[in-house]
Protein backbone atom coordinates (compact mmCIF):
# COMPACT_ATOMS: atom_id res chain seq x y z
CA UNK A 1 0.00 0.00 0.00
CA UNK A 2 1.16 3.77 -0.87
CA UNK A 3 -0.11 6.62 0.94
CA UNK A 4 -0.64 9.92 -0.87
CA UNK A 5 -0.66 13.22 0.88
CA UNK A 6 -1.50 16.65 -1.26
CA UNK A 7 -1.03 19.66 0.31
CA UNK A 8 -3.12 21.77 -2.00
CA UNK A 9 -4.34 25.17 -1.06
CA UNK A 10 -8.09 24.73 0.32
CA UNK A 11 -7.74 21.18 1.08
CA UNK A 12 -5.08 18.88 2.19
CA UNK A 13 -6.40 15.56 0.50
CA UNK A 14 -5.11 11.69 1.41
CA UNK A 15 -4.92 8.55 -0.98
CA UNK A 16 -4.55 5.42 -0.51
CA UNK A 17 -3.00 3.28 -3.16
CA UNK A 18 -2.86 -0.76 -3.57
CA UNK A 19 0.19 -2.37 -5.43
CA UNK A 20 -1.91 -2.80 -8.51
CA UNK A 21 -2.34 0.99 -8.99
CA UNK A 22 -6.22 0.78 -7.32
CA UNK A 23 -7.40 3.20 -4.94
CA UNK A 24 -8.56 2.11 -1.95
CA UNK A 25 -9.79 5.30 0.22
CA UNK A 26 -9.22 8.99 0.29
CA UNK A 27 -9.71 11.47 2.45
CA UNK A 28 -9.18 15.16 3.34
CA UNK A 29 -9.66 18.02 5.52
CA UNK A 30 -10.44 21.86 4.28
CA UNK A 31 -7.59 24.89 4.96
CA UNK A 32 -8.70 28.29 5.16
CA UNK A 33 -6.66 31.57 3.20
CA UNK A 34 -6.06 34.71 5.03
CA UNK A 35 -5.93 37.70 3.09
CA UNK A 36 -4.75 40.28 6.16
CA UNK A 37 -4.17 43.33 3.53
CA UNK A 38 -4.64 43.35 -0.19
CA UNK A 39 -2.57 41.61 -2.24
CA UNK A 40 -1.28 39.31 0.86
CA UNK A 41 -2.03 36.09 0.98
CA UNK A 42 -0.76 33.54 3.70
CA UNK A 43 -1.86 30.34 5.88
CA UNK A 44 -0.52 28.85 8.88
CA UNK A 45 1.86 25.80 8.78
CA UNK A 46 0.69 24.24 11.62
CA UNK A 47 -3.20 24.37 10.38
CA UNK A 48 -1.43 22.18 7.66
CA UNK A 49 -0.07 19.50 10.06
CA UNK A 50 -3.74 19.44 12.24
CA UNK A 51 -5.63 19.24 8.67
CA UNK A 52 -3.67 16.15 7.81
CA UNK A 53 -3.75 14.48 11.12
CA UNK A 54 -7.10 14.33 10.76
CA UNK A 55 -7.25 13.26 7.35
CA UNK A 56 -5.33 10.38 8.47
CA UNK A 57 -7.37 9.35 11.28
CA UNK A 58 -9.94 9.58 8.88
CA UNK A 59 -8.45 7.32 6.02
CA UNK A 60 -7.08 5.17 8.58
CA UNK A 61 -10.66 4.76 10.71
CA UNK A 62 -12.39 3.56 6.74
CA UNK A 63 -9.85 0.96 5.78
CA UNK A 64 -8.21 0.19 8.85
CA UNK A 65 -6.15 -3.31 7.24
CA UNK A 66 -5.32 -1.54 4.34
CA UNK A 67 -3.75 1.69 6.26
CA UNK A 68 -1.35 -0.75 8.50
CA UNK A 69 0.39 -1.95 5.19
CA UNK A 70 1.65 0.93 3.72
CA UNK A 71 5.04 1.03 2.98
CA UNK A 72 5.54 4.49 1.54
CA UNK A 73 4.43 8.31 1.61
CA UNK A 74 4.87 10.31 -1.46
CA UNK A 75 4.04 14.12 -1.19
CA UNK A 76 2.50 16.81 -3.33
CA UNK A 77 2.08 20.36 -2.50
CA UNK A 78 0.94 23.88 -3.49
CA UNK A 79 3.84 25.42 -4.61
CA UNK A 80 6.45 28.76 -4.45
CA UNK A 81 5.35 29.55 -0.80
CA UNK A 82 7.54 30.14 1.52
CA UNK A 83 7.86 28.75 5.27
CA UNK A 84 10.46 30.71 7.29
CA UNK A 85 12.17 28.82 10.46
CA UNK A 86 14.58 29.45 12.69
CA UNK A 87 17.88 28.01 14.19
CA UNK A 88 14.88 25.63 16.18
CA UNK A 89 12.78 25.27 12.76
CA UNK A 90 10.05 27.16 14.83
CA UNK A 91 8.17 28.54 12.08
CA UNK A 92 8.80 32.89 12.07
CA UNK A 93 5.22 34.16 10.65
CA UNK A 94 2.61 32.48 8.51
CA UNK A 95 3.40 31.08 5.20
CA UNK A 96 3.47 33.56 2.02
CA UNK A 97 1.67 31.79 -0.70
CA UNK A 98 1.77 31.16 -4.37
CA UNK A 99 -1.22 33.79 -4.74
CA UNK A 100 0.09 36.71 -2.70
CA UNK A 101 1.07 39.72 -4.74
CA UNK A 102 2.62 41.91 -2.31
CA UNK A 103 6.23 41.90 -4.10
CA UNK A 104 5.67 43.27 -7.08
CA UNK A 105 8.56 45.28 -6.76
CA UNK A 106 10.93 42.83 -5.21
CA UNK A 107 10.45 40.57 -8.82
CA UNK A 108 11.96 44.36 -10.75
CA UNK A 109 14.67 44.71 -7.99
CA UNK A 110 15.81 40.57 -8.56
CA UNK A 111 15.65 41.00 -12.10
CA UNK A 112 18.42 43.58 -11.50
CA UNK A 113 20.32 41.78 -9.22
CA UNK A 114 20.67 39.04 -11.09
CA UNK A 115 20.64 39.17 -14.70
CA UNK A 116 21.24 35.71 -15.51
CA UNK A 117 17.87 34.93 -13.80
CA UNK A 118 15.80 33.92 -17.02
CA UNK A 119 18.56 31.49 -18.47
CA UNK A 120 19.17 30.34 -15.05
CA UNK A 121 16.08 29.68 -13.80
CA UNK A 122 13.75 29.99 -16.57
CA UNK A 123 11.17 32.42 -15.46
CA UNK A 124 10.26 35.62 -14.91
CA UNK A 125 10.28 37.11 -12.08
CA UNK A 126 6.69 37.30 -10.58
CA UNK A 127 5.17 37.71 -6.82
CA UNK A 128 3.84 34.40 -6.48
CA UNK A 129 7.48 33.01 -6.86
CA UNK A 130 9.47 31.99 -3.71
CA UNK A 131 12.75 34.50 -4.26
CA UNK A 132 10.89 37.97 -4.15
CA UNK A 133 9.07 36.88 -1.39
CA UNK A 134 12.26 36.51 0.55
CA UNK A 135 13.25 40.06 -1.01
CA UNK A 136 10.10 41.10 0.22
CA UNK A 137 10.70 39.80 4.04
CA UNK A 138 14.12 40.86 4.02
CA UNK A 139 12.87 45.10 3.14
CA UNK A 140 9.67 44.76 5.57
CA UNK A 141 10.36 42.30 8.01
CA UNK A 142 14.13 42.72 8.49
CA UNK A 143 13.95 41.04 12.31
CA UNK A 144 12.31 38.21 10.94
CA UNK A 145 14.53 37.59 8.08
CA UNK A 146 17.26 38.01 10.35
CA UNK A 147 16.68 34.83 12.16
CA UNK A 148 15.68 32.69 8.77
CA UNK A 149 18.17 29.76 9.13
CA UNK A 150 16.12 27.43 6.55
CA UNK A 151 13.33 28.46 3.91
CA UNK A 152 10.79 25.62 3.24
CA UNK A 153 7.98 25.10 0.70
CA UNK A 154 5.11 24.11 2.16
CA UNK A 155 4.97 20.36 0.92
CA UNK A 156 9.07 20.12 2.52
CA UNK A 157 7.50 21.56 5.50
CA UNK A 158 5.42 18.52 6.43
CA UNK A 159 8.44 16.52 5.37
CA UNK A 160 9.72 18.08 7.85
CA UNK A 161 7.50 16.38 10.50
CA UNK A 162 6.91 13.09 8.90
CA UNK A 163 10.71 13.07 8.97
CA UNK A 164 12.57 15.41 10.58
CA UNK A 165 14.87 15.73 7.46
CA UNK A 166 15.02 19.56 5.27
CA UNK A 167 14.40 17.54 2.24
CA UNK A 168 12.95 19.18 -1.57
CA UNK A 169 12.85 17.74 -5.14
CA UNK A 170 13.42 19.61 -8.90
CA UNK A 171 9.63 20.13 -9.97
CA UNK A 172 9.43 22.00 -6.58
CA UNK A 173 12.15 23.87 -6.59
CA UNK A 174 11.75 24.74 -9.92
CA UNK A 175 8.75 27.55 -8.31
CA UNK A 176 11.32 29.38 -6.17
CA UNK A 177 13.41 31.02 -8.84
CA UNK A 178 16.36 30.05 -6.88
CA UNK A 179 16.97 26.75 -8.49
CA UNK A 180 19.58 25.99 -12.17
CA UNK A 181 16.71 24.49 -13.75
CA UNK A 182 18.85 22.72 -16.76
CA UNK A 183 21.40 20.99 -14.00
CA UNK A 184 18.58 20.73 -11.52
CA UNK A 185 20.70 22.12 -8.71
CA UNK A 186 20.27 24.99 -6.29
CA UNK A 187 22.02 28.48 -8.05
CA UNK A 188 24.35 30.21 -6.12
CA UNK A 189 23.85 33.10 -7.85
CA UNK A 190 20.58 33.30 -7.70
CA UNK A 191 20.70 32.71 -4.00
CA UNK A 192 23.26 35.12 -3.47
CA UNK A 193 20.65 38.09 -5.23
CA UNK A 194 18.15 37.18 -2.08
CA UNK A 195 20.74 37.19 0.48
CA UNK A 196 20.97 33.49 0.91
CA UNK A 197 22.97 30.64 0.65
CA UNK A 198 23.02 26.66 -0.23
CA UNK A 199 23.05 26.69 4.20
CA UNK A 200 19.65 27.98 3.69
CA UNK A 201 18.19 25.35 1.15
CA UNK A 202 16.81 21.78 1.57
CA UNK A 203 18.86 18.84 0.35
CA UNK A 204 17.69 17.82 -3.36
CA UNK A 205 16.51 14.27 -4.37
CA UNK A 206 14.68 13.34 -7.26
CA UNK A 207 10.25 13.19 -7.16
CA UNK A 208 10.50 9.61 -6.96
CA UNK A 209 13.71 8.97 -4.78
CA UNK A 210 13.61 8.60 -1.26
CA UNK A 211 13.91 11.29 0.97
CA UNK A 212 13.87 9.74 4.64
CA UNK A 213 11.83 7.57 6.36
CA UNK A 214 8.37 8.28 8.90
CA UNK A 215 9.32 9.08 12.14
CA UNK A 216 9.56 5.65 14.65
CA UNK A 217 7.17 7.46 17.12
CA UNK A 218 4.39 8.53 14.04
CA UNK A 219 4.85 5.40 12.39
CA UNK A 220 3.56 3.71 15.81
CA UNK A 221 1.16 5.92 16.63
CA UNK A 222 -0.31 5.43 12.99
CA UNK A 223 0.13 2.25 13.06
CA UNK A 224 2.89 1.32 10.40
CA UNK A 225 5.30 -0.61 10.41
CA UNK A 226 9.28 0.37 10.86
CA UNK A 227 11.32 1.72 7.69
CA UNK A 228 8.10 3.30 6.07
CA UNK A 229 9.65 5.56 3.24
CA UNK A 230 8.94 9.11 2.02
CA UNK A 231 9.62 9.53 -1.12
CA UNK A 232 10.63 13.23 -2.59
CA UNK A 233 7.54 14.02 -3.97
CA UNK A 234 6.64 16.76 -6.15
CA UNK A 235 4.88 20.35 -6.59
CA UNK A 236 1.12 19.58 -7.22
CA UNK A 237 1.27 20.02 -10.71
CA UNK A 238 4.24 17.65 -11.51
CA UNK A 239 2.46 15.15 -9.05
CA UNK A 240 -0.70 15.85 -11.42
CA UNK A 241 0.77 14.81 -14.52
CA UNK A 242 2.84 11.60 -12.38
CA UNK A 243 -1.09 10.58 -11.52
CA UNK A 244 -2.86 10.77 -15.31
CA UNK A 245 0.75 9.07 -16.65
CA UNK A 246 2.01 11.77 -18.55
CA UNK A 247 5.41 11.41 -18.44
CA UNK A 248 6.52 11.22 -22.00
CA UNK A 249 7.36 14.65 -24.33
CA UNK A 250 4.22 16.36 -25.93
CA UNK A 251 1.38 14.99 -23.01
CA UNK A 252 -0.06 17.50 -21.08
CA UNK A 253 -3.36 18.37 -19.19
CA UNK A 254 -5.18 21.31 -17.82
CA UNK A 255 -5.82 21.38 -14.22
CA UNK A 256 -8.92 23.30 -12.98
CA UNK A 257 -8.36 23.73 -9.20
CA UNK A 258 -8.30 27.01 -7.05
CA UNK A 259 -5.44 28.09 -10.36
CA UNK A 260 -5.69 26.97 -14.08
CA UNK A 261 -2.81 25.27 -15.19
CA UNK A 262 -2.19 24.19 -18.60
CA UNK A 263 1.04 21.50 -18.36
CA UNK A 264 3.05 19.92 -21.26
CA UNK A 265 5.75 17.61 -20.81
CA UNK A 266 9.30 17.98 -22.54
CA UNK A 267 12.35 16.32 -23.20
CA UNK A 268 14.47 19.04 -22.63
CA UNK A 269 14.82 22.48 -20.76
CA UNK A 270 13.08 24.86 -23.04
CA UNK A 271 12.92 28.76 -20.99
CA UNK A 272 10.47 31.12 -22.84
CA UNK A 273 10.27 33.71 -20.23
CA UNK A 274 9.00 36.50 -22.51
CA UNK A 275 5.60 34.77 -22.68
CA UNK A 276 5.19 34.42 -19.25
CA UNK A 277 5.77 30.54 -19.43
CA UNK A 278 7.15 28.70 -17.08
CA UNK A 279 9.95 25.66 -17.88
CA UNK A 280 10.42 23.50 -14.78
CA UNK A 281 11.72 20.50 -13.43
CA UNK A 282 9.00 17.27 -14.03
CA UNK A 283 8.80 15.05 -11.26
CA UNK A 284 11.06 12.23 -13.51
CA UNK A 285 14.77 12.66 -13.91
CA UNK A 286 16.08 13.61 -17.33
CA UNK A 287 12.02 15.34 -17.92
CA UNK A 288 11.20 19.09 -17.42
CA UNK A 289 8.22 21.08 -18.63
CA UNK A 290 6.21 23.88 -19.70
CA UNK A 291 3.53 25.33 -17.93
CA UNK A 292 1.17 28.78 -18.16
CA UNK A 293 -0.62 29.53 -14.97
CA UNK A 294 -3.55 31.39 -14.32
CA UNK A 295 -4.01 32.29 -10.34
CA UNK A 296 -7.67 31.91 -10.66
CA UNK A 297 -10.02 29.20 -12.12
CA UNK A 298 -12.74 27.10 -10.74
CA UNK A 299 -11.88 29.18 -7.67
CA UNK A 300 -13.86 32.05 -9.57
CA UNK A 301 -16.84 29.33 -9.57
CA UNK A 302 -16.25 28.94 -6.02
CA UNK A 303 -16.58 33.11 -5.79
CA UNK A 304 -19.40 33.18 -7.53
CA UNK A 305 -20.90 30.33 -5.57
CA UNK A 306 -20.99 32.42 -2.40
CA UNK A 307 -21.93 35.48 -4.39
CA UNK A 308 -25.26 34.19 -5.24
CA UNK A 309 -25.77 31.90 -2.39
CA UNK A 310 -25.57 28.73 -4.49
CA UNK A 311 -23.95 25.54 -4.46
CA UNK A 312 -21.89 25.04 -8.13
CA UNK A 313 -24.04 21.82 -8.70
CA UNK A 314 -27.47 23.88 -8.72
CA UNK A 315 -25.78 26.67 -11.17
CA UNK A 316 -24.19 23.76 -13.28
CA UNK A 317 -27.59 22.18 -13.59
CA UNK A 318 -29.45 25.20 -14.40
CA UNK A 319 -26.78 25.71 -17.14
CA UNK A 320 -27.19 22.36 -18.41
CA UNK A 321 -30.93 22.51 -18.64
CA UNK A 322 -31.04 25.90 -20.55
CA UNK A 323 -28.57 24.09 -23.22
CA UNK A 324 -26.71 27.15 -24.76
CA UNK A 325 -23.19 25.80 -25.41
CA UNK A 326 -22.48 29.67 -26.70
CA UNK A 327 -24.48 32.31 -24.84
CA UNK A 328 -24.20 35.63 -26.72
CA UNK A 329 -26.11 37.26 -24.47
CA UNK A 330 -23.84 36.56 -21.51
CA UNK A 331 -21.46 39.56 -20.33
CA UNK A 332 -17.92 38.53 -20.78
CA UNK A 333 -15.63 37.84 -17.19
CA UNK A 334 -12.17 38.61 -16.78
CA UNK A 335 -11.16 35.79 -14.11
CA UNK A 336 -8.46 37.71 -12.55
CA UNK A 337 -9.82 37.57 -8.62
CA UNK A 338 -6.33 37.32 -8.02
CA UNK A 339 -4.11 39.18 -10.59
CA UNK A 340 -2.64 37.24 -13.00
CA UNK A 341 0.28 35.48 -14.93
CA UNK A 342 0.63 33.94 -18.06
CA UNK A 343 0.32 35.88 -20.43
CA UNK A 344 -0.05 39.07 -18.17
CA UNK A 345 2.66 38.48 -15.38
CA UNK A 346 -0.03 41.31 -14.21
CA UNK A 347 -0.62 41.21 -10.05
CA UNK A 348 -3.13 44.43 -10.23
CA UNK A 349 -5.21 42.67 -12.97
CA UNK A 350 -8.90 42.70 -11.66
CA UNK A 351 -11.65 40.48 -12.00
CA UNK A 352 -14.69 41.80 -14.27
CA UNK A 353 -17.79 41.43 -15.42
CA UNK A 354 -18.38 43.30 -18.27
CA UNK A 355 -21.66 44.14 -20.33
CA UNK A 356 -24.52 43.56 -17.63
CA UNK A 357 -27.79 44.53 -18.77
CA UNK A 358 -31.50 44.59 -17.08
CA UNK A 359 -32.03 41.26 -18.35
CA UNK A 360 -29.00 39.60 -17.59
CA UNK A 361 -29.83 36.33 -15.48
CA UNK A 362 -27.96 34.67 -12.94
CA UNK A 363 -27.35 31.28 -15.88
CA UNK A 364 -26.03 34.16 -18.26
CA UNK A 365 -23.27 35.26 -15.39
CA UNK A 366 -22.74 31.40 -14.68
CA UNK A 367 -21.25 30.72 -18.10
CA UNK A 368 -19.51 34.05 -17.90
CA UNK A 369 -17.61 32.79 -15.55
CA UNK A 370 -16.61 29.48 -16.74
CA UNK A 371 -16.28 31.10 -20.41
CA UNK A 372 -13.90 33.39 -18.83
CA UNK A 373 -11.69 30.91 -17.22
CA UNK A 374 -12.05 28.73 -20.63
CA UNK A 375 -10.54 32.37 -22.26
CA UNK A 376 -7.72 32.21 -19.71
CA UNK A 377 -6.69 28.89 -21.19
CA UNK A 378 -6.99 29.97 -24.16
CA UNK A 379 -4.65 32.39 -23.66
CA UNK A 380 -2.04 29.74 -21.83
CA UNK A 381 -2.41 27.97 -24.77
CA UNK A 382 -1.12 30.34 -27.43
CA UNK A 383 1.69 31.25 -25.04
CA UNK A 384 3.02 27.23 -25.30
CA UNK A 385 2.00 27.48 -28.72
CA UNK A 386 4.58 30.60 -29.18
CA UNK A 387 7.29 28.40 -27.30
CA UNK A 388 7.14 25.80 -29.84
CA UNK A 389 4.70 23.22 -27.91
CA UNK A 390 1.68 22.05 -29.99
CA UNK A 391 -0.76 19.36 -28.47
CA UNK A 392 -4.19 18.14 -29.64
CA UNK A 393 -5.08 16.12 -26.83
CA UNK A 394 -5.16 17.16 -23.30
CA UNK A 395 -6.43 15.65 -19.86
CA UNK A 396 -8.77 17.61 -17.94
CA UNK A 397 -8.17 16.93 -14.17
CA UNK A 398 -8.89 18.97 -10.52
CA UNK A 399 -12.22 19.84 -9.04
CA UNK A 400 -13.71 21.53 -12.47
CA UNK A 401 -13.05 18.17 -14.37
CA UNK A 402 -16.59 17.07 -12.64
CA UNK A 403 -18.43 19.35 -15.54
CA UNK A 404 -18.87 18.12 -18.62
CA UNK A 405 -20.49 21.39 -19.24
CA UNK A 406 -17.45 23.01 -18.80
CA UNK A 407 -15.33 20.28 -20.25
CA UNK A 408 -16.93 20.95 -23.13
CA UNK A 409 -17.17 24.26 -23.13
CA UNK A 410 -13.17 24.18 -23.07
CA UNK A 411 -12.60 21.64 -25.73
CA UNK A 412 -14.40 24.19 -27.84
CA UNK A 413 -12.60 27.31 -26.71
CA UNK A 414 -9.12 25.72 -27.16
CA UNK A 415 -10.04 23.63 -30.13
CA UNK A 416 -8.42 20.45 -28.37
CA UNK A 417 -9.72 17.25 -27.69
CA UNK A 418 -10.28 16.98 -23.79
CA UNK A 419 -10.49 13.83 -22.16
CA UNK A 420 -11.76 12.89 -18.44
CA UNK A 421 -9.89 10.27 -16.73
CA UNK A 422 -11.44 8.15 -14.16
CA UNK A 423 -10.87 9.57 -10.76
CA UNK A 424 -9.38 12.88 -12.26
CA UNK A 425 -10.10 14.89 -9.39
CA UNK A 426 -7.57 12.96 -7.11
CA UNK A 427 -4.99 14.82 -8.80
CA UNK A 428 -1.71 15.50 -7.38
CA UNK A 429 -2.57 13.17 -4.35
CA UNK A 430 -2.61 10.00 -6.99
CA UNK A 431 0.57 11.12 -8.00
CA UNK A 432 2.09 11.72 -4.82
CA UNK A 433 1.22 8.06 -4.23
CA UNK A 434 2.79 6.78 -7.25
CA UNK A 435 5.81 8.75 -6.41
CA UNK A 436 5.62 6.73 -3.23
CA UNK A 437 5.44 3.22 -4.87
CA UNK A 438 8.41 4.30 -7.60
CA UNK A 439 10.80 5.34 -4.43
CA UNK A 440 9.63 1.84 -3.01
CA UNK A 441 10.97 0.42 -6.18
CA UNK A 442 7.95 0.45 -8.55
CA UNK A 443 9.02 1.04 -12.24
CA UNK A 444 7.84 4.33 -14.16
CA UNK A 445 5.99 1.69 -16.81
CA UNK A 446 4.50 -0.83 -14.54
CA UNK A 447 3.15 2.52 -11.97
CA UNK A 448 3.00 6.03 -14.25
CA UNK A 449 -0.11 3.96 -16.25
CA UNK A 450 -2.78 6.11 -17.86
CA UNK A 451 -6.39 6.00 -15.80
CA UNK A 452 -8.86 4.68 -18.04
CA UNK A 453 -10.81 7.43 -19.92
CA UNK A 454 -13.99 8.12 -19.01
CA UNK A 455 -15.53 10.73 -21.06
CA UNK A 456 -13.82 12.28 -24.40
CA UNK A 457 -14.97 15.82 -25.45
CA UNK A 458 -14.25 16.86 -29.02
CA UNK A 459 -14.35 20.42 -30.10
CA UNK A 460 -17.18 21.67 -32.35
CA UNK A 461 -15.98 23.51 -35.08
CA UNK A 462 -18.81 26.04 -35.90
CA UNK A 463 -18.97 26.63 -31.68
CA UNK A 464 -15.18 27.16 -31.71
CA UNK A 465 -16.10 29.66 -34.64
CA UNK A 466 -19.12 31.20 -32.41
CA UNK A 467 -16.86 32.00 -29.73
CA UNK A 468 -13.77 33.18 -31.50
CA UNK A 469 -15.41 36.87 -31.58
CA UNK A 470 -16.05 36.80 -28.15
CA UNK A 471 -12.59 35.45 -27.05
CA UNK A 472 -11.12 39.02 -28.81
CA UNK A 473 -13.32 41.11 -26.95
CA UNK A 474 -12.41 39.07 -23.68
CA UNK A 475 -8.65 40.10 -24.79
CA UNK A 476 -9.42 43.49 -25.81
CA UNK A 477 -11.07 44.14 -22.51
CA UNK A 478 -7.81 43.09 -20.17
CA UNK A 479 -5.75 45.49 -22.50
CA UNK A 480 -8.49 48.58 -22.40
CA UNK A 481 -8.44 48.29 -18.67
CA UNK A 482 -4.40 47.82 -17.98
CA UNK A 483 -3.56 49.52 -15.56
CA UNK A 484 -6.88 51.55 -14.97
Amino acid sequence: MYLGIDLGTSEVKLLLLDGRGHTIGSAGNTLTLANPQPLWSEQAPADWWTATQAAVATLRAAHPDEFAQVRAIGLSGQMHGAVLLDAADNVLRPAILWNDGRCHAECAELEAAAPALHAIAGNLAMPGFTAPKLLWVKKHEPDVFARVTSVLLPKDWLRLQLTGDKVSDPSDAAGTLWLDVARRDWSDELLAATGLTRAHMPRLVEASEPSGVLRPELAQAWGLGAEVIVAGGAGDNAASAIGIGATAPGDGFISLGTSGVLFVVNDRYRPNPASAVHAFCHALPQRWHQMSVMLSAASCLRWFCQLVGQHESALLAELARDDRTVNDRAPLFLPYLAGERTPHNDPFAPGVFHGLKAATTRADCTYAVLEGVAFGLADGLDALRAAGTEVSQLSLVGGGSRSPYWAQLIADVLNVDIVVHAGSEAGGALGAARLGWLAAGGSVDAVCTRPALSARHTPDPERHARLAPRLARFRDLYQRLRGA
